[in-house]
């Protein structure tokens, strides 16, 4: 079987790291001046940074408009908000840049090589290969079992009580990738293994990034390679064996090992390893957080809740084979409801990509080998382009209003040719998730509480996310 070249491996040693980017950021500076900004090493800032990167990128933007240059932590970079940054970094200056060497290599360790870590030729191909795997009629496939996992973890409640919405939320979201993404049976002891190892490994990211600099026995990052050692392992011996398999199966890891180009080349079994981590990063962690917010936010707002129930009802039938194929069809309501909580929490907040050649935007040149990062968090939260844009309005997500939105002003799955390629599985699982809960449960929620979150990869609630839910 012919190989893929595989893309260069990630610099793991983190003084080595540091010190690079700030030999790159010096060679920068000496091509020119950089965009106004705050460069200066500040902890006050770097702490702010952490808690509420938000409300301090919107400072920025008022002072000094869509570019400006900052620094956090050691590191100096090149920030540019709002819909025409956002459209210059993903559509139509994406050349200019590159993933792999921006904040995307620290996922590495865990991931490996593949579609979110990776550039040129191989991302490519290794795209192209995978884009028919998610086509529509092979994501109908997968309703079936969305539907069966949520109405399973639905049973368990009885009564009114109250739940941490994400914790439940990412149960159910990893049995469903289990199953769709993987073909495993959620029960059986690889599937529960796979799934422990895996949290095991992402929780790394969730650590303050003093202890990602610590290495050797009992640090998080060595627990980290652990957990990559034995996904690896579990992985391998599954891909190895659905490959000796006579009957091949419709999950997606099935359709990527059969899938082959017009020269015949297809992945190879540790390729195919980490692609999975992939899709199963991109679409579990941040599925689960997505319909954890929704049901959250619809708690706090009865009354789309209640037009969301009443579209659900008079659109969904009784029946299971019925509602898995209505499920299928457009919702607006729901997916307006759905839309607004992505814009309000993109699951992936921020980008960082390291520039590969000078470019000029907003009257400032910047030269090549800076760090540039986009933020759709800050972004999706400018006044003059979403009027109260820390409220909750799904009513601007209707069709008429989102055509009118300039380009690049709303980005949750990213843009270009770089666009999420499981974007139409994620969002097809939290609107099936959304909408079987809300069938059967009323959701009810401190009216004055308000959702804390923390950004790691990608977004999660800080706090516990608690809801009440009684039984229609």
């Amino acid at each position: 079987m012919q190989e893929a070249a595989r893309a260069p491996h990630a610099l793991q040693r983190p003084l080595a790291k540091v010190l690079g980017d700030i030999r790159a950021q010096r060679r920068a500076r000496r091509r020119g001046p950089l965009p106004p900004g705050p460069t200066a090493i500040s902890p006050a800032r770097d702490r702010r940074f952490v808690r509420d990167p938000v409300s301090l990128l919107l400072a920025a933007y008022e002072r000094y408009g869509p570019i400006f240059t900052v620094r956090f932590f050691h590191g100096l970079g090149v920030v540019m908000l709002g819909p025409e940054a956002q459209h210059f970094l993903l559509v139509s200056d994406a050349e200019k840049f590159r993933w792999r060497e921006g904040m995307y290599r620290e996922l590495i360790p865990l991931l490996g090589d593949g579609l979110i870590t990776t550039d040129g030729d191989y991302h490519e191909r290794s795209r192209r290969l995978m884009m028919p795997v998610f086509h529509s009629d092979r994501l109908g496939r997968s309703v079936g079992v969305m539907v069966e996992e949520v109405d399973r973890a639905l049973a368990g409640w009885r009564g009114r009580e109250t739940v941490e919405i994400h914790a439940w939320s990412r149960e159910v979201g990893m049995r469903i990738a289990m199953r769709a993404l993987l073909g495993l049976d959620a029960d059986a002891l690889r599937a529960r293994q796979l799934a422990h190892e895996f949290e095991r490994g992402l929780s790394f990211y969730g650590k303050d990034l003093a202890l990602w600099l610590l290495r050797g026995p009992g640090t998080p990052y060595a627990t980290l390679r652990s957990s990559r050692g034995h996904l690896a392992e579990l992985l391998l011996a599954e891909i190895r064996r659905r490959r000796s398999a006579t009957a091949p199966g419709d999950d997606i890891l099935s359709l990527m090992i059969a899938a082959q180009d017009e020269d015949g080349w297809r992945f190879s079994d540790r390729q195919l390893l980490d692609h999975s981590l992939t899709l199963l990063f991109a679409g579990h962690d941040t599925t689960s957080t997505t319909v954890a917010l929704l049901l959250y936010e619809l708690a706090r707002h009865p009354g789309w809740g209640e037009r969301v129930l009443a579209e659900l009802d008079r659109e969904l039938g009784p029946h299971a084979r019925e509602v898995e194929q209505r499920l299928l069809r457009p919702l607006p309501l729901l997916e307006q409801v759905l839309d607004e909580t992505l814009r309000l929490y993109p699951p992936v907040p921020a980008g960082q990509r390291r520039s590969i050649a000078e470019f000029d935007f907003g009257g400032y040149r910047v030269p090549a080998g800076m760090h540039v990062q986009y933020f759709p968090w800050a972004s999706h939260r400018l006044a003059e382009v979403f009027p109260d844009p820390h409220g909750f309005h799904p009513e601007r997500m209707s069709s008429e209003e989102k055509a009118k939105l300039p380009r690049g002003a709303y980005v949750p799955f990213g843009g270009g040719r770089r666009i999420c390629l499981g974007k139409r599985f994620g969002y097809l699982e939290a609107k099936v998730i959304a909408a079987r809960v809300l069938q059967s449960f009323v959701p009810e929620a401190d009216q004055r509480a308000q959702p804390e979150l923390r950004w790691a990869a990608t977004l999660r609630p800080r706090n516990a996310l608690q809801l009440r839910l009684s039984p229609r």
